[in-house]
């Protein structure tokens, strides 16, 4: 058996086993994990991209909501020389299999404390921190509408001016929770998609839809406005071709 079959075997085994993890976590709590699945390839390209547009110069990164690290594994092979990357998740079994990928990750050799793992809430990370790039894996659309806006001014306050926020929401929910759910249920998740959406009239970047991903997901790219820009008008959101 040659080096590249183990290697492929070594990674579908992983993912076998991340899968069944979330399959776990969310028959734990469905609110809070957000998905059943890892984020696929694609997907975690999308929300990663930021990077790769300010490479190749140091950054501040944060990703939030990390599950089992399918797009921090994105993240780590970007980070230039003097980068850092903090990555916060609530659950404390996602968070100890976090500390794992960081402690055994080859490229995170030689570099102590490039990658931190918290465990804890976004919205109790220290308001002195700052950041370039923000990755957001949270749920949104799982959670209260006041967190959501808890949870969005506090990404604004993290990012420096002209720092990146991407995250994503499956397609589709909307209805299936129009379908499904209680009218309190539905009605909340309606107030949830208002916030977001005037968070993106006035901050959006960019839009595209990665149908690759199971389910199908949309990601938005979200920019603070530079120090000396006033703050953007509302307006329509842009939206980039789908990938």
């Amino acid at each position: 058996m040659d080096h590249w079959t183990t290697s492929h075997d070594r990674v579908l085994a992983q993912r076998h086993a991340e899968g069944w993890m979330f399959l776990i976590e969310a028959a734990r709590d469905l609110r809070t994990t957000g998905a059943v699945a890892p984020s696929g390839t694609g997907l975690a390209r999308a929300l990663t991209d930021p990077l790769r547009a300010r490479a190749p110069r140091p950054l501040s990164v944060l990703e939030a909501g990390a599950g089992t690290g399918a797009v921090t594994r994105a993240l780590i092979p970007q980070l230039a020389p003097g980068s850092r990357l903090h990555v916060v998740d609530a659950n404390p079994r996602f968070a100890d299999r976090l500390r794992h990928l960081v402690h055994t990750h080859p490229h995170l050799a030689g570099r102590p404390g490039q990658v931190r793992v918290h465990q804890g809430y976004v919205e109790e990370l220290d308001a002195d921190s700052r950041y370039d790039v923000i990755v957001s894996g949270l749920p949104l659309t799982n959670f209260t509408p006041d967190r959501v806006e808890a949870i969005m001014n506090r990404y604004l306050d993290l990012l420096h001016p002209g720092g990146t926020l991407t995250y994503f929401a499956y397609l589709g929910t909307g209805t299936a929770r129009s379908m499904l759910a209680s009218r309190a249920e539905t009605r909340r998740h309606q107030e949830v998609e208002e916030i977001m959406t005037g968070y993106q009239r006035r901050y959006a970047t960019g839009c595209w839809t990665v149908w690759a991903n199971l389910p199908p997901a949309r990601v938005w790219q979200l920019q603070r406005p530079p120090a000396d820009t006033p703050a953007p008008q509302a307006g329509p959101p842009r939206v980039q071709a789908d990938r």
